[in-house]
């Protein structure tokens, strides 16, 4: 049994109204990492979702950031993020989300990404469009890099890796009109998707950062690959950019360069 987009749009709802009742508390805060974090908040939202898709959807496999994967019997795939920008969220920044997208035989075919605070669902079906709270959005228009706002972030472990982002962060910034970072990779790709940003790239994130995002981007009509322009964006290891289209080739090309240059 597949779901329909009103299952997971609601589910997403329900899941944040979790998160939007917890948001002004204090926090029991664990670390996975030097600056990696979960809360209460994570689980439970994710306690819910796992829930009711095992409920609902039984034998379905499920891909979760805090629960890691639970094994099914069939073709279908869940990738939920239950709290994208948990940071943000520790620190009573509004700027977070829930994110659910569900595919079948490796194929994403539906997703609903929302930010609780700002009451904004956005929601999309493969081959029919994207939409924010039902009505239809779209890529910008730009048409040059220099002309436009970008979004990146940077990774957990960016005290220590090399590929911390701070050079393509620098290059990008001197050709654009800025580059911002919000905590949540999730609410970048839903931005770019209806034309508040214009392009988003990070380079090292999880499946569940990108499935949602992802194809409500496309269906938005922004192109959507990893950073060395790969269309595969679930695939090891997973990074994403997603531009309007008439900026995608020079963004490509700007990290293609930047990338070049940290592998010699």
């Amino acid at each position: 049994m597949e779901p329909k987009l009103s299952n997971i749009e609601t589910l997403a709802r329900s899941a944040g109204a979790i998160l939007r009742r917890g948001f002004n508390k204090t926090h029991n805060i664990k670390y996975k990492g030097d600056i990696d974090i979960v809360t209460e908040a994570d689980y439970e939202s994710e306690s819910f979702l796992i829930k009711e898709i095992k409920s609902r959807f039984p034998g379905d496999h499920i891909f979760t950031e805090e629960g890691g994967i639970i094994s099914g019997n069939n073709e279908n795939t869940w990738y939920i993020d239950p709290l994208d920008g948990t940071v943000n969220y520790s620190h009573r920044l509004p700027n977070f989300c829930v994110s659910i997208c569900f595919a079948s035989r490796g194929r994403l075919e539906m997703a609903a990404v929302y930010d609780p605070l700002r009451d904004e669902l956005f929601s999309a079906e493969l081959g029919r469009g994207s939409r924010l709270n039902g009505k239809r959005i779209h890529s910008s228009h730009v048409n040059e890099l220099s002309k436009s706002l970008l979004v990146t972030g940077f990774p957990y472990d960016v005290w220590k890796t090399r590929q911390n982002n701070f050079d393509n962060f620098i290059a990008l910034s001197k050709i654009t009109q800025g580059v911002r970072c919000h905590g949540s990779a999730v609410l970048d790709g839903c931005y770019v998707a209806m034309g508040r940003l214009d392009g988003f790239w990070e380079l090292t994130l999880k499946p569940w950062d990108v499935a949602a995002a992802g194809l409500i981007a496309r269906e938005a009509g922004v192109r959507v690959s990893k950073v060395d322009g790969n269309p595969d964006i679930l695939s090891e290891p997973v990074s994403i950019l997603m531009a309007a289209p008439a900026i995608y080739e020079p963004m490509l090309n700007a990290l293609g360069v930047r990338q070049k240059k940290r592998r010699e």
